[in-house]
């Protein structure tokens, strides 16, 4: 039936035509953002839990920041604890020295202990990064370092787990510089042959007192070197975390662009065609007039 009212044909051309413009806008906004999850209308689901995620990757970004910075920490009075040891271990072969030395050659060697001393209280004091320093300290729990290490969520609940080095199993030097591990080192009478040679006797005591400090500057640098160890360990691992995280995220919400070109190209050409089929339907109510000529 031919109709001057209602054009059929044109309307269901119309409808087809407009179902291809929707759907090449929807493919040229994912070519032009890359994701075919852009919003929440384009799939509540998937765009609430990538969100989620992104969410959490940025708190293991900070995470990974503190780490870097827990390790800079670390790694500073660790490379300070072990110079520390090495000097002690000069202090040890000078006393041996002295044992068997002359009052005056007892005196060289004071003289070179003294600046192995100055050079432990060196060590220490320029062990600090980023306002911290590990080796000298109070050894109470308020300057114990906690590195944040790990960012937990499970539902709405969070956890934040840190890696701690205690202050009182790495303090070399008290904040006063008279105590700790090396105190007694440091000290001006510790070996002072200035006014009476030091006595075999009194050099066995301040070398017991030399091994005494080896040993829990060793079990010091053993701690500073767990953490150390572990903290690398923890940034390798988020790392990897931090990549499975994303690789997730994009195979929610990334747009397959070899897909999306492919689909590009159907689409404008199915436009072409349905604007053919628009303007075909619409000539064929000129059609009509011709019903009425003589």
């Amino acid at each position: 039936m031919a109709s001057i009212m209602t054009n059929a044909s044109a309307l269901t051309a119309l409808q087809s035509l407009n179902n291809t413009n929707k759907q090449l806008e929807m493919t040229q906004s994912r070519i032009s953002t890359g994701y075919r999850v852009a919003t929440a209308s384009d799939n509540a689901a998937y765009w609430s839990i990538a969100t989620t995620m992104k969410s959490d990757n940025k708190a293991l970004s900070a995470v990974q920041d503190a780490l870097g910075l827990g390790a800079g920490k670390v790694d500073t009075a660790y490379t300070a604890i072990t110079d520390i040891k090495d000097q002690v271990d000069l202090i040890k072969a000078k006393l041996v020295t002295a044992r068997s030395a002359s009052m005056d050659d007892q005196q060289k060697i004071a003289t070179e202990i003294k600046a192995i001393q100055d050079q432990i209280k060196s060590s220490v004091t320029n062990a600090s990064y980023a306002g911290s320093n590990l080796l000298q300290n109070d050894a109470t729990a308020a300057s114990d370092l906690k590195i944040v290490a790990s960012y937990n969520r499970t539902g709405t609940t969070v956890a934040i787990d840190t890696i701690d080095v205690k202050a009182s199993d790495t303090q070399v030097l008290d904040v006063a510089g008279t105590g700790g591990i090396v105190g007694g080192l440091l000290a001006a009478t510790f070996f002072d042959p200035s006014t009476t040679q030091v006595l075999p006797a009194a050099i066995d005591t301040a070398l017991g007192a030399v091994e005494t400090a080896l040993a829990q500057l060793s079990t010091g640098a053993a701690y500073l070197g767990a953490a150390k160890s572990r903290i690398d360990t923890q940034k390798s691992f988020l790392s990897n975390l931090s990549d499975s995280i994303d690789k997730g995220v994009g195979a929610l919400v990334d747009a397959d662009m070899n897909k999306e070109s492919t689909r590009l190209q159907a689409l404008q050409v199915q436009q072409q065609l349905g604007i053919q089929s628009l303007s075909i339907a619409n000539g064929n109510s000129q059609s009509i007039l011709a019903l009425f000529k003589q």
